[in-house]
């Protein structure tokens, strides 16, 4: 387990000063149990690195969206990149700033883009020119002047999974370098309502080298320096998010080094630096606490059944993405085992062949790195309810979503009788 803030005391498993069994006590099974202190350092970590240049840094709202977590990441000063009208909601709930907003998607429909007008966003990462009109139609209806920044595909191969790289050429995002450069010409006479206000790339997810970053910043700096000498200036450079996280043994940039490399072209362009990390700010900042329910010897398997499963964490069904997992209170002896959940599909599992403590019934498990992509992608499949989760601080937790009751489940079923 390589997550900090989670700690062995005694062959027993804490989040920061909470015991995870007594959380697990209190609460139930499946849990998701986040760590603040982790959230706020990882906020702080890019802060320091860049300290002394100007730059928004917006909290990617899709990894993790707990209103309680959106509050930690508003009381630090942070921004917010969001991907609907009501991850923008709940920014407000949370006491976000949604002039600190940027508005990332390809398919913003009328009615969000209504309220992130009225809500007077930072900017629309603009990906087509149909959006482009949409957006221009529906500000000056209200009146209003819309910040836009182009999103520019830079076809560069960040060198990850094939699910979640979005900046080479055959993917849905972005505009090429051509259709950015037609668009920026004659930009106010032809969208009146809109100001040109950044250019925005962005290369994927879980990235763990500074290389595929610097390769798309110096061609999109390049790309700045035409569109200046063709007269046009932006004042934004969106880097988009990505940045790696350990699940098992990478070893992903810091800050500080990531930075360092991309920092000095987008410098001396003097334009203000934006990113968008989401993975990074919370992905190791919990765990999915479960517990098992069965061991299951087959002859040619073990199977460690447990009550978490994949509408709780799917990253594994549909990644095929690698989560460590440990039990809460250490074990002697050793097995080799599949931990799957209990749901009726044979991608129900979380790892396979996985040599585990020699665990039983009734012991609990943590699945490690289970911050991101974790309950934000949770679902109701097989009519299971969705966990609890909680936050922890120093030796203070706080239950941040109750668990849902069947009750919750079917309430929007009944009012329609």
């Amino acid at each position: 387990m390589k997550q900090e803030y989670f700690e062995r005391k005694d062959k027993e498993l804490f989040c920061e000063g909470v015991s995870v069994k007594a959380a697990a006590e209190k609460f139930g099974t499946p849990l998701y149990l986040y760590s603040a202190s982790h959230i706020k350092e990882r906020y702080n970590n890019f802060e320091e690195a860049l300290k002394g240049y100007p730059h928004e840094i917006c909290y990617a709202v899709k990894a993790c969206s707990n209103i309680h977590i959106l509050e930690l990441f508003a009381k630090a000063g942070s921004g917010f990149d969001i991907v609907s009208g009501c991850e923008l909601r709940r920014v407000i709930d949370a006491g976000g700033d949604p002039r600190k907003c940027v508005y990332a998607g390809v398919g913003k429909s009328a009615e969000e883009i209504k309220l992130a007008v009225e809500n007077e966003i930072l900017y629309f990462g603009v990906e087509s020119v149909p959006e482009l009109e949409r957006i221009n139609a529906i500000a000056g209806k209200l009146g209003k002047v819309a910040r836009v920044a182009l999103r520019a595909n830079p076809d560069v191969d960040a060198h990850t999974h094939d699910y979640i790289t979005t900046g080479k050429s055959e993917n849905k995002f972005g505009l090429t370098f051509s259709q950015t450069e037609e668009i920026l010409k004659n930009f106010p006479k032809k969208y009146p309502n809109l100001e040109a206000a950044g250019l925005q790339i962005h290369i994927g997810s879980q990235i763990t080298e500074t290389e595929p970053y610097r390769t798309a910043v110096l061609k999109a700096a390049e790309f700045v320096k035409k569109l200046r000498a063709q007269g046009t200036e932006l004042k934004y450079f969106d880097i988009g998010g990505g940045l790696g996280i350990v699940y098992k043994d990478e070893e992903p940039a810091t800050p500080a080094e990531l930075i360092k490399e991309i920092l000095p072209p987008i410098s001396e362009l003097g334009m203000t630096f934006v990113c968008e990390m989401g993975r990074y700010m919370v992905g190791n900042s919990s765990v999915l606490v479960t517990k098992v329910e069965y061991v299951k010897e087959n002859p040619d398997k073990t199977f460690v059944i447990v009550d978490a499963a994949m509408n709780d964490l799917i990253r594994p069904a549909l990644y095929e993405a690698y989560h460590d997992i440990v039990p809460v209170e250490e074990k002697d002896g050793t097995f080799v085992c599949d931990v799957v959940g209990p749901v009726c599909e044979s991608g129900d599992f979380f790892r396979k062949d996985c040599r585990l403590a020699k665990v039983g019934e009734g012991d609990l498990l943590a699945i490690c790195s289970a911050g991101a992509y974790g309950f934000t992608m949770s679902s109701n499949y097989n009519s299971r309810n969705r966990a609890a989760e909680v936050l922890v601080e120093g030796d203070e937790m706080t239950l941040i979503r109750k668990r849902e009751t069947y009750e919750d489940q079917v309430r929007n079923e009944k009012t329609c009788r």
